[in-house]
Order: structure tokens, then C-alpha cells, then sequence
């Protein structure tokens, strides 16, 4: 395979490479974000709370990314009038998808703490509030870390998506590449070497993360 474009072109890549990961690291944060409070909505003993999340978890674990990411693109510039950055937009669409599965995910891990925990945080007169804050939620993200590290590494993969709303990232680089290289073949294999060398290194430190943490847990 002829790759003596990327002495041309390499700047290329490296840009892409660094809007993937900008969106992926923003979507996962502001997923999380997110993601904590429907997951407290969800597990509410207050219908008024727990219809929407589990509505919003549902529809949006349902649909495709991709007309999400339609919808929030299009849409939101529309009902707000106000114009947004692309890449902004970009990043409301994945962390909005992100909140879903994140949201799951900390709800287990929530639910993965001792009840007793609980009660003894409320015998020492904490909130139920306070006691989420203070003593369930830090315990829970200790569990759910590996979890969220594989949902950056998904997000990274599927964040190539935004390439069709004109995103700068690493898969429109590589599109933009074979046209002006006029090779169609060799910038995607390039582009696809950097997805895996990204995932495949985040998945190393993930599944290090995980060994400490079971580490950590065996040595208490």
C-alpha cells in the first residue's frame, strides 16, 4: 500500500485524531454529568422523577445515534435561534446518547452499595441527600470506573458518526484525504490504524485500572 501522501497529509490526520478525542473526552464528562441525575430520577421513589428518566433512558437507547444526532444538529438551532458552534452541537448529541447508557451504569453501581451504608449514614443524622453525596456516589464511582473508561472508548469509536454533519474529526480527515489524494482506499486504512492504536491503548489502562481497583478492594 502507497502511503507517501501522509508525508503530505499527516497534519490531517493528527487534527482529526484531536477533535475524536476533544468530542469523546466532553461527550463521556458531560455524559456522566448528566447521566448522575437521570440515574437518581430513575431510581426515585417519586413518579413525577422516574417516568421522564427511565422515558428519556428508553427513547434514546431505542433510537439510532444517528438521528440523534440529526435531531440536535438541526433541531436545536431551530427551536432556540440561537447558532451554535458545530462542534458544540456535536458534543450536546453524544454526551445527550452518552447520559443514556452512563446513566444505567451508575444506577448499578449505586445499587451495587451496601443498604447498610445508608442507614448508617442516616444514624449519623445525614440527608438522604447528603448521604448520597458523601458516602453512596464516591463508593459507586470507585465500582463503576472500568464501566466509564469502556464508554469513552465506545464513544470514541462511534463518535466517527459526526463526520456527516461536517465535524472536523478523524474520519471526515481521512474522507477529505482520499479526495484530494485521489487514493479511496489507503486513508481509511490509515484512519482505522489510529481508531484501534487510540481504543486498543485505552483499553489497556482501563483493564490496568480494573486490576488495582480489584487489587485495592482484596487488600481492605
Amino acid at each position: 500500500m502507497d502511503i507517501v501522501f501522509l508525508t503530505k497529509y499527516y497534519k490531517f490526520f493528527i487534527s482529526g485524531t484531536g477533535v475524536t478525542l476533544f468530542l469523546s473526552f466532553f461527550g463521556v464528562i458531560f455524559g456522566v454529568i448528566f447521566g448522575i441525575f437521570l440515574a437518581l430520577m430513575k431510581m426515585s421513589k417519586k413518579a413525577v422523577l422516574r417516568f421522564p428518566s427511565v422515558a428519556y433512558i428508553e427513547l434514546v437507547r431505542g433510537t439510532p445515534l444517528l438521528v440523534q444526532l440529526f435531531i440536535v444538529y438541526y433541531g436545536l438551532p431551530l427551536l432556540t435561534g440561537v447558532e451554535f458552534p458545530d462542534l458544540m452541537l456535536a458534543i450536546i448529541a453524544v454526551s445527550l446518547n452518552s447520559a443514556a447508557y452512563v446513566a444505567e451504569i451508575i444506577r448499578a453501581g449505586i445499587q451495587s452499595i451496601d443498604k447498610g451504608q445508608m442507614e448508617a449514614a442516616r444514624s449519623l443524622g445525614m440527608t438522604n441527600a447528603m448521604a448520597m453525596r458523601y458516602i453512596i456516589i464516591p463508593q459507586a464511582f470507585k465500582n463503576i470506573l472500568p464501566a466509564l473508561g469502556n464508554e469513552f472508548i465506545v464513544l470514541v469509536k462511534e463518535s466517527a458518526i459526526v463526520s456527516v454533519v461536517g465535524i472536523y474529526d478523524l474520519m471526515y480527515r481521512a474522507d477529505t484525504v482520499r479526495g484530494i489524494s485521489f487514493k479511496p482506499f489507503a486513508p481509511l486504512v490509515i484512519a482505522a490504524i489510529i481508531y484501534f492504536i487510540i481504543t486498543f491503548t485505552l483499553s489497556k489502562l482501563v483493564g490496568n485500572l480494573e486490576r488495582r481497583l480489584n487489587a485495592s478492594d482484596s487488600h481492605n
